[in-house]
């Protein structure tokens, strides 16, 4: 079960980080990105954010391992803010944010992430909560699955596999990843069914961003960590899902841009708090790519407050 942390390099560089700093890692995962911050540290400090216990045990046999100052904090992200302030904590030198599902989730069949093994239909990655992914599908109405397969998986062939799942679940309930996948397959043309790629690959997507209501818990994190950064500190965000790009570019761009209109000269231009460091997005190297398919959706976005000397 080994994950390979994407564009490690990359964000470790763009987060700046100082050898006494305050940083948050927002995404722990396997701990990857999270080590190689706390090696960087000497007098500073650490606080990883992760819901995932089996997540959060594996990742601290590796922090352990550097000897540094570092807190796991078990909570979604999207509490940043108020998790952070019960620590004693108010502003930090960086956060960093690595989205979507750690490699582990995908290979222990047991937490139904993935359409290749036979597994109760779970997806959550808090196992605390009461929302699963045999819930969603069971309940929701063909309208409902067909608008959520669309947006959240870009699937043309939403409206067909929604009204095969509503037509099966008739039957009976529809538990495990693999009796859904053959619900899929069966809504689905011979066509596409021959074309590269997973049948189900889109619709599992789609089902755990709505499980674990991952875009909305992004806005609301990326706000909070506008207002807990320091100045000079940065944002550094991957993401792998086209929405969920939107999401970091739209608050970035918004957080960067003032409302003072050109033309009007007479007044004082107003800076913006922050900058984008780049404008444009930052992909994993084709070398990266290679070695690890799963960077090439990545997509890196920096954004930083400005000092006042800037």
């Amino acid at each position: 079960m080994k994950h390979l942390p994407v564009l490690y390099e990359e964000a470790l560089e763009h987060l700046k980080v100082k050898e006494n700093g305050v940083y948050v890692d927002c995404t722990l995962g396997g701990g990857s990105h999270a080590a190689g911050i706390l090696s960087r540290l000497k007098s500073g400090r650490l606080y990883a954010f992760d819901q995932d216990d089996f997540a959060i045990e594996k990742a601290r046999e590796k922090l352990s391992a550097e000897g540094k100052a570092y807190t796991i904090v078990r909570e979604n992200f999207r509490n940043l803010k108020a998790a952070l302030k019960k620590r004693g904590v108010d502003k930090v030198d960086g956060i960093l944010y690595d989205l979507g599902v750690s490699s582990f989730h995908f290979d222990d069949a047991r937490r139904g992430f993935s359409y290749r093994y036979d597994a109760p239909l779970d997806m959550r990655m808090d196992t605390t909560q009461a929302l699963q992914a045999r819930d969603v599908v069971n309940t929701y109405s063909a309208a409902d699955l067909k608008k959520m397969f669309y947006a959240y998986g870009e699937d043309k062939f939403s409206p067909q596999i929604a009204g095969k799942i509503v037509e099966a679940r008739k039957e009976k309930p529809i538990e495990t990843t693999l009796e859904l996948v053959e619900t899929i397959k069966r809504a689905m043309p011979q066509k596409a069914l021959s074309k590269k790629g997973h049948p189900a690959k889109r619709v599992f997507q789609a089902l755990r961003i709505e499980v674990n209501d991952e875009l909305s818990a992004l806005k609301e994190s990326l706000e909070q960590a506008l207002d807990i950064l320091r100045p000079g500190g940065r944002i550094v965000v991957i993401s792998f899902h086209s929405l969920e790009d939107k999401i970091v570019k739209d608050v970035f761009k918004e957080a960067s841009t003032t409302d003072h209109p050109d033309f009007l000269v007479t007044m004082p231009k107003k800076r913006a708090p922050f900058e984008r460091v780049q404008k444009k997005v930052i992909r994993p190297s084709e070398r990266e790519t290679a070695e690890n398919p799963r960077a090439k959706s990545a997509k890196m976005r920096v954004l930083r407050r400005r000092e006042e000397n800037d």
